[in-house]
């Protein structure tokens, strides 16, 4: 089912209405997870409207995968999350670098011309969607990098 999402824009924040969209979700549902699931927690802006990070958008595509496509109850997949977050905490904790999405990426010693397009990002449709993120960052660092200079 996650394969049937839509990929995740290069923004930096998203509305409830753009997050239901993107992960298949009605809103009254997201708030509902926000409730459950205390890694869960958007920033409340002007009339206490919420706005999503990417990274909570990718959070809300693990949960929706953990309850409809794993069969977990809200009471497991909230074990699961917190097992997935425990997990990353001790692999940074053993200096582990984790990009969230991409387990390694190596070049085979080539190198990529301005972040060049990857293969990989026409089989994974989250993962393109992530590395595009990824790239569009660092496009920015590399801007401001070069007016300092």
């Amino acid at each position: 089912m996650e394969n049937s999402l839509p990929s995740i824009p290069a923004k930096r924040y998203f509305t409830i209405g753009e997050v239901g969209d993107l992960c298949g979700v009605k809103p009254h549902v997201l708030r509902y997870w926000e409730q459950e699931f205390t890694q869960l927690r958007p920033m409340k802006r002007r009339g206490n409207r919420r706005y999503y990070q990417h990274h909570e958008v990718l959070m809300i595509r693990r949960i929706r995968d953990l309850l409809y496509d794993q069969g977990f109850t809200i009471s497991g997949a909230r074990n699961k999350m917190q097992e997935l977050l425990q997990g990353e905490r001790d692999k940074h904790l053993a200096g582990e670098v984790r990009l969230e999405g991409v387990d390694v990426l190596d070049a085979g010693g080539e190198q990529l011309d301005d972040f060049g397009d990857s293969p990989l990002e026409d089989d994974d449709p989250l993962l393109s969607g992530h590395l595009h993120q990824v790239r569009m960052e660092l496009f920015e660092i590399r801007d401001l990098l070069s007016v300092g200079a």
